[in-house]
């Protein structure tokens, strides 16, 4: 018998019950043992979602063989999201059943899906990559700097403030950069410094032996 979990996502509002109780029967149907539930309560689209995260973690540690959730968008909060979460769990031989659209990533009518969402995926990292050449082909017959933009910053009034003890946090403050930019900074100062260094050996001495 195959193990399966449910993941559900609702408002606070809501209740979890509501999703859950067709999902139920429908692991009664195919016969899977459910053995665990995952969800998210309340989760804004863009932030970090515990239930996914547990539930990911348990997948690659191979606890389960089948998801079940009511609908794509509860599992995704974006096309992206969505996206990669259907190639991760395909990728580990996991089944996604959704009950709204019908789809079952076991059977051959849901590898083809699977199939199509990795196409759609491949398709959007074409273009979006396709994009940024156009445009950093544009910049360049413009005349304009390609790549990012360097740090307006007098590093030299940086770095002497640093290494006089003001704080990294004080120094990146007032120069309004990041805690990594300072030490970076710093760092290859240091290193230039130590390159025009030249280190001579220390002077040996010569004894000499003068026959009596």
């Amino acid at each position: 018998m195959l193990k399966a979990v449910l993941y559900g996502r609702i408002t606070p509002e809501q209740h979890l019950e509501s999703q859950f109780t067709q999902l139920r029967n429908i692991a009664a149907e195919r016969g899977l043992k459910l053995t665990g539930v995952y969800s998210d309560i309340g989760v804004p689209s863009k932030a970090r979602r515990p239930g996914i995260d547990s539930l990911l973690r348990d997948a690659r540690r191979g606890k389960f063989s089948v998801i079940l959730i009511l609908g794509f968008e509860k599992f995704g909060t974006s096309i992206r999201g969505f996206l990669k979460l259907v190639e991760e769990i395909y990728s580990l031989g996991i089944a996604l059943i959704s009950a709204r659209e019908a789809v079952d990533t076991s059977t051959p009518a849901g590898q083809m899906f699977v199939k199509a969402i990795n196409s759609v995926s491949q398709l959007q990292k074409s273009i979006t990559n396709e994009r940024i050449k156009a445009g950093m082909r544009r910049r360049k017959l413009d005349g304009l700097p390609v790549g990012r933009a360097p740090l307006d910053v007098e590093r030299e009034s940086l770095v002497r403030d640093r290494l006089s003890g003001m704080s990294l946090t004080t120094v990146a403050r007032k120069y309004a950069v990041s805690r990594t930019s300072v030490v970076r900074f710093v760092r290859d100062a240091q290193q230039r410094e130590s390159a025009v260094v030249t280190k001579f050996p220390p002077k040996t001495r010569q004894v000499v032996e003068c026959a009596a």
